[in-house]
């Protein structure tokens, strides 16, 4: 007799650690602290730990815990089981050497391209699939997973990404004709391969995570991508010896390939059922009820995975109830990858918002509340629905939530577009910003040191005061100047010491906002944020940055860059608020950093960045949803600028996106200078530049600062003349792809003189007409 599915589940869990636990043993090993058998030891008593700790929370059925753990990317580890990326098996796990060869680099090889996990704040690794690819099932690390869980009395759950969304993620390699999607026969005879190994071992269920589902894919049709589905999946179930298979579509609804999913033969379908996807697309609910064969086990994802409000959950039993049906499990919308562990940890929180916030820990007590509720009721969990009731009426009613002041302010910019004044005015008018041809400049950050961390936590602990602590800034901000000034650096940056996270530093400083103390979430690899939570309207009471850069303007020379970050990214790596359009609280954030950028200029800074790397981040999946969110997210960015000078240079920064999707979007920023990531594409991106006529400053990365490998002045020359073939030299900015908050002081000298020289070499050599020895920055243009 077969396994039944677990009436209450998750479909991912975070594993970094509640303490970041697996982010110090990544660091130590790649730093040479601890061997293989240490890093090893360390990461199998995290996963073994959470499988006790899940169970605790009511986890407690065969099978309802995901085997969701991964060293660096969930996306690798498929790749890589599948043979998507040849490779080497040690023993049962990968061979870490050239999994982490592959993910951050060597001195010899560059890492994989990064790029964010379909409209989430979390980074994959993007395969490449070449002609000469031959897809081989490597499956000892999932077999090993399964058995260590078994060991300690758990049967997990092995989770792979699915055959279409791998793919449809997968870039073919240079000079390779064929799309991936073509070669998913072939694929799916790899996933048949495991899966039969899988039975062999005992596993009685297995999860595919199929996002591409929900989301428009390009060059792909809804129609094709549905054939595909019906023709993968019932291949999989027409398995002689196989497990059951549990499909998982998170991150929004099913559409034209609901059907042809419910019907191939699966054994349990999971989808995305939490309010957001609810509100966007009502008849869900209604479509799913009709489409789901009852022997299908629907595994109904109403619990928000993505943020950290407490769940409705009266509301969500009767979207369950709704359902009508015998084969049903509740369990979270997305993976819990995206949510700190549990608000048991912060101590700092207001009360009352604590008290309407729930992680990940909360969340599956609530997923375990439902389970029990659709079968005895919600009495036989009355403590749970009792918290959720609290927890919705005491946020309605908070005076913290709403004000007046910035809703009537937010009301009277309604129909402007935040337009500043014609292009060419502008170019005119920072004629007196003399910078060289190919100007140096970089993103903003420098490099983190124990020191300056320690006097920031020892600021916030009271052990310093503000005094000391400003003085300790300013001293690490002249080194950063000095740095520069070395290094021949045409436009400066203070460096961000004062910064522990470029969102969370904002957040502190703005009402409406509040701020975790171990509220960490995975972005990529050992990388961590702490996300702020946006509860509330939003105003600036105090400047924020403008001390910073008006120091720094005094030091130097130089012209010096401020820095800020935008709305939209603001809001994408942050929780945002349910109870109130994105659209309404980008404009609250914008018109408050608006008053920033009229004090950093009455204080005489002539150039302000305004960062959007997750500009793209937030386009909705589908693209019938996204001439929307791109007019009112350019809209604020507009806003934050609109008042300034036209002497004014206003910069942006974007990173890891799709750029061509919205190249009309950049363009109507408006800004005079974007940079852009670029170094891991070698340059790809810049074929949508050039073809779109980008008349504005182009800045696209030529360091790549994810690897800790330091660019030699070889490859960075190649990158710039790369460039140059696609942009003006007029317009070409040279800068590193993203900031250097993550690397060492070593790392970041070395590449950022190999970038000036590079420059250096290019400009002796030559630059192509249209470029001279020294041109006004206006007219050198928008680093984009």
């Amino acid at each position: 007799m077969t396994a039944p599915f677990p009436t209450a589940t998750i479909t991912g869990y975070p594993r970094i650690g509640a303490r970041r636990e697996q982010k110090k043993a990544l660091e130590s090993f790649w730093a040479g602290r601890i061997g293989a058998e240490d890093f090893a030891r360390s990461v199998h008593t995290l996963r073994i730990g959470t499988y006790h700790r899940l169970a605790q929370l009511g986890l407690r059925e065969d099978y309802a815990i995901p085997a969701s753990y991964s060293h660096y990317d969930h996306v690798l580890d498929t790749a890589l089981t599948v043979g998507l990326i040849p490779s080497v098996t040690t023993g049962t796990d990968f061979d870490l050497d050239e999994y982490f060869a592959l993910a951050r680099g060597t001195a010899q090889r560059s890492p994989l391209e990064m790029t964010k996990w379909f409209d989430t704040n979390y980074h994959y690794l993007v395969p490449e699939l070449s002609d000469d690819t031959r897809f081989t099932a490597r499956p000892q690390h999932l077999l090993s997973l399964v058995s260590e869980a078994k060991t300690a009395g758990h049967l997990v759950r092995p989770v792979l990404v699915g055959p279409l969304t791998l793919l449809a993620l997968t870039k073919p390699a240079p000079g390779t004709p064929t799309r991936p999607l073509d070669r998913l026969a072939e694929l799916t005879d790899v996933y048949l391969d495991i899966i039969g190994v899988l039975a062999a071992a005992g596993v009685e269920w297995v999860q595919f995570d199929e996002p591409a589902l929900v989301a428009d894919i390009a060059g792909t049709s809804d129609h094709e991508l549905a054939e595909a589905a019906h023709r993968t999946y019932s291949t999989l179930a027409s398995a002689r010896t196989r497990p059951q298979l549990f499909v998982a579509t998170p991150y929004g609804s099913l559409r034209e390939g609901l059907d042809e999913l419910a019907g191939s033969g699966i054994d349990a379908l999971g989808v995305d059922l939490a309010a957001a996807t609810r509100a966007s697309d009502p008849e869900y609910a209604n479509r799913l009820a009709a489409a789901v064969p009852q022997q299908v086990r629907l595994v109904a994802g109403v619990v928000e995975g993505r943020n950290i409000w407490a769940d409705d959950l009266r509301t969500s039993l009767e979207v369950l109830q709704g359902l009508e049906r015998e084969s049903l499990s509740v369990s979270t919308s997305t993976s819990l990858l995206h949510v700190p562990y549990t608000v048991e940890q912060e101590s700092s929180l207001p009360v009352d918002v604590a008290s309407w916030l729930s992680f990940a820990e909360e969340k599956v007590t609530e997923v375990e509340a439902l389970a029990t509720a659709v079968t005895a009721g919600p009495d036989a969990r009355v403590e749970a629905f009792n918290r959720a009731d609290r927890a919705r009426r005491t946020r309605a009613e908070s005076v913290r939530v709403h004000s007046p002041e910035v809703r009537k302010r937010t009301a009277a910019t309604a129909g402007q577009d935040g337009f500043r004044t014609d292009f060419a005015q502008r170019r005119q008018a920072q004629d007196a910003l003399v910078i060289p041809a190919l100007p140096t400049t970089t993103i903003g950050s420098f490099p983190q040191t124990a020191e300056v961390r320690r006097a920031r936590a020892d600021h916030r602990a009271g052990r310093l005061d503000d005094d000391t602590y400003a003085q300790t800034m300013r001293t690490e901000i002249d080194r950063v100047i000095e740095l520069q000034e070395d290094l021949g650096l045409d436009l400066i940056v203070h460096g961000e010491p004062e910064r522990n996270d470029m969102d969370q530093y904002f957040a502190e400083n703005l009402d409406g906002f509040a701020t975790t103390e171990h509220g960490w979430v995975q972005s990529y690899g050992s990388r961590c944020t702490r996300p702020p939570i946006l509860f509330g309207d939003v105003s600036r009471p105090n400047p924020i940055t403008v001390g910073w850069s008006a120091y720094t303007a005094q030091q130097t020379q130089k012209t010096v860059k401020g820095m800020l970050t935008g709305p939209v990214t603001i809001l994408a790596w942050s929780f945002v608020r349910d109870d109130l359009p994105l659209r309404e609280s980008a404009d609250q954030i914008a018109l408050a950093l608006a008053d920033e950028v009229a004090d950093l200029e009455a204080a005489g800074i002539d150039v302000i960045q305004v960062d959007e790397p997750a500009l793209r981040e937030l386009l909705p999946l589908r693209e019938s949803d996204r001439a929307e969110y791109l007019d009112w997210s350019v809209r604020s960015f507009r806003l934050v600028n609109a008042q300034v000078s036209p002497r004014t240079q206003i910069h942006t920064h974007l990173c890891y996106s799709e750029f061509g999707e919205i190249i009309d979007a950049i363009n109507a920023l408006d800004a005079d200078v974007t940079s852009i990531e670029a170094a891991r594409s070698r340059m790809g991106v810049l074929d949508d530049i050039a073809d779109f006529g980008f008349e504005r400053g182009i800045g696209p990365g030529v360091y790549d600062i994810h690897s800790p490998r330091v660019p030699t002045v070889p490859e960075l020359v190649e990158l710039i003349e790369a460039a140059l073939k696609h942009v003006a030299p007029h317009q070409l900015w040279i800068n590193p792809d993203c900031g250097l908050k993550t690397r060492s002081y070593a790392e970041v000298r070395a590449s950022l003189a190999n970038l000036v020289a590079a420059r250096n070499q290019v400009v002796a050599a030559g630059i192509p007409s249209g470029a001279r020895s020294e041109t006004p920055a206006a007219a050198v243009g928008v680093s984009v």
